[in-house]
């Protein structure tokens, strides 16, 4: 039985293409739709989305290719694109009567939303990041054998085959690897959430590596296309993350920046898992974001 939100509604409607989303919504207000990350669910955001939901309609999709949302085949690599991605959350929120609205991600679901950004600047009034860099900045930060806190990146870059088969063959162990080294507090994964997020991903390899692949193909040429042009975040960007700039020698809020004019850069103390470690910390990070 799939995990969801409790006290929230779990509905199945359109995104783009003919791919049909799962989503929990609750609350009442003025939307906010939050994306999860990986290896997770929606389920991610339930500490949040509980303390949002007295203000806010609360919509918490999984993402194309995860959880209980349809799985398309990979044909082209706009399938996984986080253009086709954040598409499918703009129309999400239209099936649901919401033309405007504020949007949080976090790691996948981040790039999602930034991508969202910068393509549907009319649509989002606010965007919240947690714990990534853009796509095309991220490539640029890692180096040498600093670069292997991302080896997932570049295995599931490689062509498909070896990636799906490698990783399916060994799903629970791939997954876990990265609930237990990226959860600064392992209590806020307990073993029902863990089992589920194995159990979604290990039934999503190849779409989940699809989405990877993306991000080291048409994701680059998306962003790279938008630097070129000059093209920036026009709403107000809250961004919290650990202190990666310190750990890779980078400057994280100055790439942020350049992006993002209107910016709120934070760091945080809590794991990578902050919206369930440190819910909230980051429920205040998103209030604070929506007064301005």
């Amino acid at each position: 039985m799939t995990l969801t939100i409790p006290g929230f509604d779990h509905v199945r409607l359109p995104g783009t293409d003919g791919v049909e989303l799962a989503a929990a919504v609750g609350g009442s207000g003025s939307p906010v739709v939050l994306l999860h990350g990986f290896p997770q669910t929606h389920l991610m955001w339930r500490h949040v989305a509980e303390r949002l939901a007295g203000e806010h309609t609360v919509i918490c999709p999984d993402l194309r290719g995860y959880g209980a949302s349809d799985k398309p085949a990979a044909t082209g690599p706009e399938v996984y694109s986080k253009r086709a991605m954040a598409a499918d959350v703009v129309a999400l929120a239209a099936a649901l009567g919401h033309e405007r609205f504020a949007l949080a991600g976090h790691d996948r679901g981040a790039l999602v939303a930034f991508r969202a950004g910068l393509d549907h600047p009319e649509t989002l009034t606010h965007l919240g990041i947690l714990d990534v860099v853009p796509t095309l900045d991220m490539w640029d930060v890692l180096h040498g054998v600093r670069a292997a806190v991302g080896y997932h990146l570049f295995l599931m870059a490689q062509p498909p085959g070896l990636p799906e088969t490698m990783i399916a063959n060994s799903a629970d162990a791939y997954f876990g690897s990265f609930l237990d080294a990226w959860a600064a507090d392992p209590a806020a994964l307990p073993e029902p959430v863990r089992a589920e997020y194995l159990r979604a991903s290990a039934a999503a390899v190849p779409s989940i590596v699809a989405d990877y692949r993306a991000s080291a193909g048409i994701d680059v040429t998306h962003d790279q296309a938008d630097r070129d042009a000059g093209s920036q975040l026009a709403m107000p960007v809250t961004v919290v993350q650990q202190d990666w700039g310190t750990q890779l020698g980078y400057d994280a809020a100055a790439v942020w920046r350049a992006w993002a004019p209107d910016l709120d850069h934070r760091l945080t103390g809590a794991g990578h898992f902050m919206a369930e470690e440190s819910p909230d910390e980051i429920a205040g990070a998103i209030r604070d974001l929506l007064l301005r």
